[in-house]
């Protein structure tokens, strides 16, 4: 195991011991520890611990009285970010059953993949998403649902004006088998009690499937647990933090950051259900937000913004986040507006966040951080298994206490994603990354992304990095293109910034990053865009563009 970086770990114990307790024990101890303090900021709207704790109670109890629920059943809860999301999630886990939490983009024919991989028989539903749940109620297993309209929980004088899907007024449902929310909460009778352990099934996050199919993660009460102790410990979190809740909560790191440790710690969650600059301005300097974890693609459109005043945000006191490294020059626009250093980590859904924090009073730019609490992390080549050293590119493997079980129903690429080193069960990320002599590690890129130019092994996170230090740069995402020559060339997709449109052509950006890059890495291509296209999370969908681009090579 690496203890290089030990020299740089923060004032805290290397260790923690987890909780044998089951998640929705958090929200029992912080609702009897602060039951009338603010748990949920919505649009105008308090909601107290006292009252988050009763209704979760009375939907678990609904969940089990009335659609029979049982220990292990997996529910899906297919939502924006809202308070219900907050209820159903812990109701689900209180009723005993285990929270599939789905991307509320998908399409009725993606999501019917989720319902038949887990057969499921409950979800718990956005009024808005009705529509792409309504017809698998006769193509698949799925049998009940519960509707949720957010309006029922905004609050009656926002300034800002509400999101569209919060603006809607409850629809009436009657059909058979349909249960409007706010019904299910006023059930009286609570949940009956279940032995609920730390290694029983809680969450299936799936992966994104850019690789294939997606995979649902096994994450434990245990492996959730982990990360959820271990992100409040890193942040030093307490009840007085106030945190933004940005991120989407059915994404592990929106779920983990933004909800589990607030709950954990008895913070408030001050939530946006959709990404709006101009709004979390507001929440952030009205409700003195303390803490937020963000992405680099919402980082950058919250920068770009030409009103923000740095008063605003003067009572945050940590902006964290990862998925995709901040560029340097836009993490320095953030420290000159802040004062604060943007902190990454790194993680995925089969690790249920964070494997890798960079230290709060020490953190790097463009980098992962050093390994968690308890986390063993190295670099080995991926055909060889070989382990490799310092400054050595290669594959990262994840050893630690939050890694998932296994995938679901998935026995050949179980086989596949874990390999045993010194008689430890370690992960495969599929991501290649390199570690420095004091222990912090670095992203190269995805395996499957590197593009391949004359024999060169070009990454393209190198590439973007570069490119978003040119000043008309906002956004830019690389991919390889087919090339007759070369095999591959390297194309880059660019966001100009709003004052640059009319002055920059895409000459002139090949041009610059001749001078400042190596031959066979500058971009040969360029194509201005006015948006890339992106997941819910916020990250850009690279494969959506370099597929259109071999479309379009066989065309010619």
């Amino acid at each position: 195991m690496l203890t290089r970086h030990y020299e740089y770990w923060p004032k805290l114990s290397k260790s923690l011991t987890i909780p044998e307790t089951p998640l929705y024990d958090n929200l029992s101890v912080s609702a009897s520890r602060y039951p009338d303090h603010q748990a949920i900021y919505y649009y105008g709207n308090e909601i107290s611990y006292r009252q988050l704790q009763r209704e979760v109670d009375s939907l678990a109890g609904f969940l089990q009285g009335e659609l029979g629920v049982y220990k292990g059943e997996k529910i899906l809860l297919y939502m924006q970010n809202s308070p219900q999301f907050v209820i159903g999630y812990y109701a689900i886990l209180k009723a005993g059953g285990a929270v599939v939490p789905i991307n509320p983009m998908l399409t009725a024919e993606e999501l019917e993949f989720y319902v038949k991989d887990c057969e499921i028989l409950h979800a718990l539903v956005g009024q808005e998403l009705y529509g792409k749940v309504a017809p698998l109620l006769k193509a698949t297993s799925l049998k009940n649902l519960i509707i949720a309209a957010y309006s029922d929980y905004a609050g009656d004088h926002f300034p800002l004006g509400l999101p569209e899907e919060v603006k809607k007024p409850p629809v009436d449902f009657s059909s058979v088998n349909h249960y409007q929310w706010k019904d299910c909460i006023r059930i009286p009778e609570g949940p009956q009690e279940r032995e609920i352990e730390a290694g029983d099934l809680a969450v299936l996050p799936y992966t994104s499937g850019t690789t294939g199919l997606p995979k649902g993660c096994m994450h434990t009460n245990s492996t959730v647990q982990a990360n959820t102790v271990g992100a409040a410990n890193w942040a030093g979190a307490t009840a007085d933090h106030i945190h933004l809740a940005t991120l989407p909560f059915f994404h592990v790191t929106g779920m983990v950051h933004s909800m589990h440790m607030p709950i954990y710690s008895g913070g408030t969650m001050v939530i946006m259900t959709r990404w709006d600059r101009n709004v979390a301005v507001e929440l952030i300097e009205t409700q003195h937000c303390t803490n937020w974890v963000a992405i680099s693609t919402m980082l950058i459109d919250f920068l770009a913004n030409p009103q923000l005043r740095a008063e605003q945000l003067s009572t945050l006191i940590s902006i964290s986040g990862g998925g995709a490294a901040l560029p340097e020059a836009v993490g320095e626009q953030l420290y000159q507006l802040t004062g604060l250093k943007f902190v990454e980590g790194y993680g995925l859904s089969e690790t249920i966040a964070q494997t890798h924090f960079n230290p709060s009073d020490r953190p790097k730019m463009q980098c992962l951080g050093i390994p968690s609490f308890d986390v063993d992390a190295r670099i080995i080549d991926p055909a060889t298994q070989k382990e490799l050293g310092v400054g050595e590119v290669g594959e990262i493997i994840v050893n630690g206490p939050q890694i998932m079980t296994g995938y679901y129903n998935r026995d050949e690429e179980n086989e596949n994603a874990f390999i045993e080193v010194d008689g430890k069960r370690f992960f495969r990320t599929g991501d290649i990354g390199r570690y420095d002599e004091e222990g912090y590690f670095f992203m190269v890129d995805r395996v499957k992304r590197m593009i391949n130019t004359s024999g060169y092994k070009v990454w393209p996170t190198e590439i973007e990095s570069f490119l978003y230090k040119h000043p008309a740069v906002q956004q830019a995402c690389v991919v390889g293109i087919p090339d007759a020559k070369k095999g591959e060339a390297v194309k880059a997709f660019i966001i100009l910034k709003q004052e640059q449109k009319e002055k920059v052509t895409e000459a002139e950006i090949i041009e610059w990053s001749k001078q400042h890059m190596a031959a066979y890495k500058y971009p040969r291509h360029v194509e201005f865009l006015d948006s890339l296209p992106t997941t819910s999370s916020g990250k850009i969908l690279w494969r959506k563009l370099q597929e259109k681009e071999r479309e379009k090579s066989k065309l010619q």
